[in-house]
């Protein structure tokens, strides 16, 4: 979206309903503070951390929150996982990538043995323990979650050497229940769930997202309730909601969006039938 004209016309820093927002247009909710800190005391003694929910409820923004605040701490290493559909050897291969480690495909033994050096080297200089992220955990098999929560225990499970951070919708705790997987189940330490929003909460992200934006008043105060109250709870769509009036105000260069632009936009007047026209002539 043109940003000179987002400027020009309402005096907008950013488009307030881009995925890309910066830092300080995300709003951070006190479930979402509470999980970061308790994430933060984690990185001290390592282990598992659960984000869940379905579709468009903030979990990837609750991810991008945590991944953000903890990067700013003082010897925090913070890696992401992009590929969670990997087989254990592009998982290895990844996990080499993440922590600057060289492995090869052909030796898991001895890939295993370096990334273990590699973080209890790390936690022996800084007593911290590396973090990694891991959205659409649901993509993940079984095989290679058993394999990350053995890699990452020392010591007769009496020492994490990792941090990891889940995130995933209600797929990810079905594949929790796997025989296979409830040792790692059991090993989550702390969990953050996300469900489908209030009005208040609605109407909350959708006024800081504006004011963030710079400029409180791009849309009507009956225009917000009206967002609110067809966005059936999920934030994703209020915001692709928004971003549609957004690109649709801006390409007829309105002074506000209203309600009218609302209608104008989702629910348009049919083309009158050609019948119908002679008629009225």
């Amino acid at each position: 979206m043109n940003a000179k004209k987002l400027l020009s016309l309402w005096g907008l820093k950013w488009n307030p309903f881009s995925p890309e927002l910066p830092s300080e247009g995300l709003l951070v909710t006190a479930k979402i503070e509470s999980f970061a800190w308790r994430v933060e005391q984690l990185v001290q003694e390592g282990g598992f951390a659960l984000i869940s929910g379905e579709s468009g409820t903030g979990k990837s923004v609750a991810l991008r929150i945590v991944a953000e605040r903890l990067a700013t701490l003082r010897d925090v290493v913070v890696g992401v996982l992009e590929r969670p559909q990997s087989k254990s050897a592009a998982f290895y291969r990844e996990l080499g990538d993440i922590f600057s480690v060289k492995l090869s495909p052909s030796n898991r033994w001895g890939g295993f043995k370096a990334l273990r050096e590699r973080w209890r080297a790390h936690v022996a200089s800084s007593r911290i323990k590396p973090l990694l992220l891991i959205d659409e955990a649901q993509e993940m098999t079984p095989e290679v979650l058993s394999e990350l929560r053995i890699l990452s225990s020392a010591d007769f499970d009496a020492t994490s050497l990792l941090t990891v951070v889940l995130s995933g919708d209600g797929r990810l705790l079905e594949l929790l229940r796997h025989g296979d997987l409830v040792p790692l189940g059991t090993r989550i330490r702390t969990r953050l769930h996300t469900e489908s929003a209030s009005r208040e909460e609605l109407f909350e992200l959708l006024s800081h997202a504006l004011a963030k934006a710079g400029t409180a008043t791009l849309m009507t105060s009956e225009l917000m309730d009206t967002l609110v109250d067809h966005s059936a709870g999920n934030y994703r769509l209020l915001m692709t909601m928004g971003a549609e009036l957004l690109a649709y105000g801006m390409a007829y260069e309105a002074e506000q969006l209203d309600e009218k632009l609302y209608l104008e936009v989702f629910h348009p007047k049919p083309p009158r039938s050609a019948s119908k026209k002679k008629a009225r002539v």
